[in-house]
């Protein structure tokens, strides 16, 4: 998963890029032991999808035009969203080139936060619930923790205001606002 430049994105660009960047893409893997990076979110509306260059086009709030390559089960999934949908795009920053997507989420869409699992492998989903400002608790309680283990390509709720996926053996601190909508996780972090 990579965001190419902001600005004019070609598809033909987004195909050369997609060709001298593509590599290995682990599902659903802890990323590496490095300190956690802190997740970004870029929020806009749908342009297109082509399921081709397994491509994903949005035009972000300020405008600019953005293109994030995705796995094709993730492109066929993102294809049941029509163009102009509001949709943001949870990130981590992982080098100064190179973004990892987390989550690609579609508000509205849903009367819950609802979140199809496209990682690749089973994961788990820890939320807690939001302090009184709307912020996401930095250290929260064990008993505030709920874990909800999520199959591949399956779909669950989250009732809290917070949340965060990783491996099944692994843990993470709910670090990302839930909202009304549906989210599709496509990488998940420790």
């Amino acid at each position: 998963m990579r965001c190419l430049r902001p600005g004019v994105v070609s598809r033909a660009t987004l195909l050369g890029l997609v060709l001298w960047a593509s590599g290995p893409h682990l599902p659903a893997r802890a990323q590496d032991s490095a300190p956690a990076r802190k997740q970004k979110s870029v929020y806009g509306k749908l342009e297109s999808v082509d399921t081709k260059l397994n491509g994903v086009f949005m035009r972000s709030d300020q405008g600019k035009r953005l293109a994030w390559q995705f796995p094709a089960a993730v492109v066929a999934e993102l294809t049941k969203y029509q163009t102009g949908d509001p949709m943001i795009v949870i990130y981590r920053q992982i080098r100064s080139n190179e973004k990892r997507v987390t989550a690609v989420a579609f508000p509205g869409k849903a009367e819950a936060p609802v979140y199809r699992n496209m990682t690749g492998s089973r994961v788990l989903m820890r939320s807690t619930p939001a302090q009184a400002d709307g912020s996401c608790v930095p250290d929260p309680a064990k008993d505030a923790i709920t874990d909800t283990l999520v199959s591949d390509g399956a779909m669950t709720e989250i009732g809290n205001g917070c949340w965060c996926c990783t491996t099944t053996d692994e843990t993470c601190t709910p670090g990302n606002k839930t909202g009304l909508g549906q989210a599709i996780l496509i990488n998940c972090f420790k």
